[in-house]
């Protein structure tokens, strides 16, 4: 992948569709991302990468996720097709994640305009298989705080996909592509028609896209794990004969053998009974996408243009998953006489494996539309101004298969209700051993889950910008405008999965909007021109004022100097602060009452030192010096919560672009950035939340408010505690961006190399007050993905036609197991590169015919202890090795 057609347009964040061949012949200026300013050449709006439509082609790449997932800036954890049960947002989606401060932190844009959320429903990001690759004509993406200027969710900073604009004429692409090993085929078919003239253009779009599927056991045989100096496979324990406990504490197995001993069982071992269920789950799942787009424009008259876009995207994506394990949400006792228990004493069945119903699937089909509309304008030639309605939704369908009903598990076994009679309506099984389960039985008991929601998103958004007046050192810019903005959400799970009879993680409905409305201001101040070290001197401000109706109000504001020193020399820094809005499952996901194993602190306080905190603090609360706590539980609340607030962000970045004289062609820039978080969003434990209370002198922490837990006054339990999300957490990262580029003409061949270098110092995260402080630079995790201090990406790219070569490289530096003790195997995975590679030939002026080899040398993942799936991260890690497409494109 190459990044940015021209150095000046990457490095200053300049208006860069007028570099672009497809760029549209309109008197109308380009608005440049991270500002409303149009037209204008201003960096100070922060460091902005582009990806253009060369870059884009030469990737390959038939999904937007993989063209931003290489980006250095891009850490952490984030939904792509190899992250085989990433579902924060539904199974299938995929997202970016700048600086890896979450998904939900990073905008996603579509010409400026807010895009719905993707999923299954109630989610709270994009999903980036919405965008058919098709239609872009470049990627910007701004890595920097952007609140003030877009609002809400530019905490990490904002992806704006730019779609190809004034399009005429047709063009029609094919590729195809598949694995050195012969499997994940990756297949897509588009066709683009276009026409454009003097009174408006019309373009329409369609992409078909379709993914196989990648077995992980093809690509990691087996789980991992280190003993005694070497790596042997470890499964799962939830094994396919029965792990059970007896009366007599005795662990022991039931018949793993498909035809044995339905009687047989012995003493549990690890090594021979565990299970292996990388065979029954994939490292890559398939997936398959049908998009259609319509654009066009009018013009009304030489200073007014109405505009639409139309967009569908359907997704059908699919997960493997292992066969369901029995005894995880319901024990299974079996009494010593119970005719299947063959051992003479009472039984506890902890885990069984239904191996005999094979394979679950989990299964997802999507529907996303949207629909902009809207005018712009000009007043005078001076004044820009844009209005549009904005209209998204996504609905969707999941569920999976082979799922148990727990209930009637539960009447299979009751043998006061089950009958052994062939065609009997409920039919008694034996689960005690392998290939007891019949079929009949396995008839009554499995059903599959089907689970529905959505998401909506309404907006009008009007801007006006333009030339306030003229001084000495130039024009002063203003922009200014308003936003109303509706977003909603709902998940209605499978009736069984709420009820709790669903073999598999209890869920409750979720339905819940919110409303803002929000004003903004924009001012571009030149103050030197052509000064003594100061080619030019301009202050940039925005400042925005947001309401939400569940929030109350909320102001930022962003500050920039852009400094051009001499020509061949800029400065740039700004300093920002932005916020984050809680999303539909953080405000309303289903609230539900259970008793959670908790320890109360003030349990026999009286008998603690009484010059103790918990002391002195549990008789500041009134409890009496017999209390004593009732069991090891307590009723305890979880789920969404309607009172957290939005997270507040502070951002700042100071960078340089530098052109040397002395090196035609070349660009260099550097930037340094640091953001900070407060009041972030974060789940805490309600035992957690009473065991810093009590510890805390005077009980001063905010968990000792009545939000999180109260007494009942008589006899001093526990009455109500909270383990919902609070804003308790920060968070602060800090590091500094590198890129180049050089351009330059070797005899007939015109070359660009580009090198873009991230190195992250800090990332470090205090989940509440008083709590140790977690440092994630430099480290990689089972959940959160991988932090390495340096990522880059570099590209060579020679042209002559008829012929281009691109080759990229990208690196993910060291990174340690956060997890894992130092010394031991898989205590980090080492730095390594990817290298990928194409070569184009355009043998007409309107054919191309490309072949292209990703992971050119067949690098493995590396192993590390806290892996996710397939013994590495597969957020950050590639599982499916060498691999290769070959595409046609036609233009007519």
């Amino acid at each position: 992948m190459t990044f940015a057609a021209t150095a000046a347009a990457q490095s200053a964040g300049a208006d860069t569709a007028t570099t672009d061949a497809d760029a549209p012949k309109t008197k109308f200026k380009v608005l440049v991302t991270g500002s409303f300013l149009r037209g204008k050449q201003i960096s100070g709006v922060g460091p902005v990468t582009v990806i253009n439509s060369d870059a884009i082609k030469a990737s390959g790449a038939t999904s937007t996720e993989s063209l931003l997932q290489r980006l250095p800036a891009s850490a952490g954890y984030a939904g792509n097709q190899g992250n085989a049960y990433w579902a924060d947002n539904g199974y299938g989606t995929t997202q970016v994640n700048l600086r890896g401060l979450g998904a939900n932190r990073t905008l996603v844009l579509l010409n400026g305009r807010r895009i719905v959320s993707g999923g299954t429903g109630a989610n709270s990001s994009v999903d980036l298989n919405t965008i058919p690759v098709g239609i872009i004509e470049r990627i910007e993406v701004l890595k920097d705080g952007a609140s003030a200027i877009y609002g809400a969710d530019a905490v990490a900073g904002v992806v704006n996909i730019i779609t190809r604009q004034g399009f005429d004429g047709g063009e029609a692409s094919i590729r195809y592509g598949q694995t050195a090993k012969g499997d994940g085929s990756d297949a897509s078919v588009s066709a683009t028609y276009g026409r454009a003239g003097d009174s408006g253009s019309v373009m329409v779009a369609m992409e078909l896209t379709k993914s196989g599927a990648i077995n992980l056991a093809s690509r990691a045989p087996c789980g991992l794990v280190e003993s005694n100096g070497t790596l042997v496979c470890s499964g799962s324990s939830t094994t396919i004969g029965g792990r059970a406990v007896l009366a007599d504490g005795s662990r022991i197995n039931f018949n793993q053998v498909l035809g044995g001993n339905g009687n047989f069982y012995e003493p549990y071992s690890a090594a021979k009974h565990n299970y292996n269920g990388n065979p029954t789950l994939n490292a890559v799942n398939p997936i398959q996408r049908a998009s259609l787009a319509v654009f066009a424009d009018r013009n009304l008259s030489d200073n007014l243009r109405a505009f639409t876009e139309l967009m569908y995207t359907h997704r059908d994506s699919n997960q493997l998953a292992t066969p369901g394990a029995l005894g995880v949400y319901r024990p299974m006792n079996f009494a010593a006489s119970h005719p299947t228990n063959p051992t003479g004493q009472n039984v506890l069945l902890q885990r069984r494996r239904l191996e005999e119903a094979g394979t679950r699937t989990f299964y997802q089909k999507t529907n996303t539309f949207r629909a902009v509309a809207g005018l712009q304008g000009t007043i005078n030639n001076r004044w820009d101004w844009t209005t549009a309605l904005n209209w998204g939704r996504n609905t969707g369908i999941d569920g999976s298969t082979n799922v148990a009903n727990l209930d009637r598990v539960d009447a299979t076994i009751d043998r006061s209700r089950c009958s052994t009679a062939p065609g009997a309506a409920i039919p008694c099984a034996d689960y005690l051993g392998y290939g007891d389960v019949t079929q009949e039985v396995l008839d009554y008991i499995l059903f599959d889950t089907r689970d529905d929601g959505g998401n909506e998103q309404k907006s009008f958004t009007a801007s006006i910008a333009g030339p306030l007046f003229t001084w000495g050192a130039g024009d002063i810019g203003l922009a200014s405008g308003v936003e109303i903005r509706q977003e909603r959400g709902w998940r209605n799970p499978d009736p069984l999965t709420v009820a709790g009879i669903a073999n598999t993680n209890q869920q409750d409905r979720i339905a819940g909007e919110y409303n803002a409305k929000e004003a903004f201001a924009e001012l571009s101040v030149p103050l030197l021109r052509n000064a003594p070290l100061a080619k030019s001197l301009t202050l940039n401000s925005a400042f925005r004022y947001s309401t939400y109706d569940l929030f109350g109000s909320d102001t930022n504001y962003k500050v920039g100097l852009d400094w051009q020193v001499v020509d061949a020399f800029k400065i740039r820094a700004n300093r920002s602060t932005g916020f984050r809005v809680p999303n539909i499952p953080e405000l309303f996901g289903g609230v539900s009452e259970g008793n959670l194993t908790t320890t109360d602190p003030c349990n026999s306080w009286s008998s603690k030192p009484s010059d103790s905190v918990v002391y002195q603090n549990c008789r500041a609360s009134g409890l009496p010096t017999n209390y004593r706590q009732l069991g090891n539980t307590i009723l305890t609340t979880t789920g969404g919560n309607q009172n957290l607030d939005p997270e507040d962000a502070t951002s700042t970045t100071v960078g340089f672009v530098w052109t040397p004289q002395f090196i035609r062609g070349l660009t260099l820039t550097g930037d340094y950035f640091r953001m900070e978080i407060d009041n972030a969003i974060q789940r805490v434990d309600g035992s957690t939340k009473l065991s810093i209370c009590y510890n805390t002198p005077n009980m001063a922490h905010e968990f000792c408010s009545p939000s999180n837990f109260t007494r009942n006054k008589l006899t001093g339990e526990v009455d109500f505690l909270s383990s919902q999300p609070v804003n308790a957490a920060t968070e602060s990262v800090s590091g500094f961006d590198i890129g180049a580029i050089y351009e330059r003409k070797f005899g007939s061949w015109n070359s660009i190399l580009n090198v873009d270098v991230s190195r992250l110092i800090r990332y470090d995260v205090t989940p509440f007050d008083g709590a140790d402080k977690i440092e994630y630079a430099g480290k990689i995790t089972g959940g959160r993905g991988s932090f390495a201090h340096l990522r880059s990406y570099t590209s060579l790219t020679l042209k002559r036609r008829p012929f281009a070569f691109t080759y990229g490289v990208q690196f993910i530096g060291r990174a340690d197991d956060i997890n894992a003790a130092p010394g031991d195997i898989g205590d980090h995975a080492p730095a390594l590169a990817y290298h990928n590679a194409q070569f184009k030939l355009s043998p007409t002026g309107s054919t191309d015919i490309a072949f292209g080899v990703d992971n050119l040398w067949d690098k493995k993942a590396p192993y590390i202890q806290s892996y996710t799936d397939g013994n590495t991260d597969t957020m950050t890690y590639d599982l499916m090795g060498r691999r290769w497409y070959v595409s046609v494109n036609y233009r007519f």
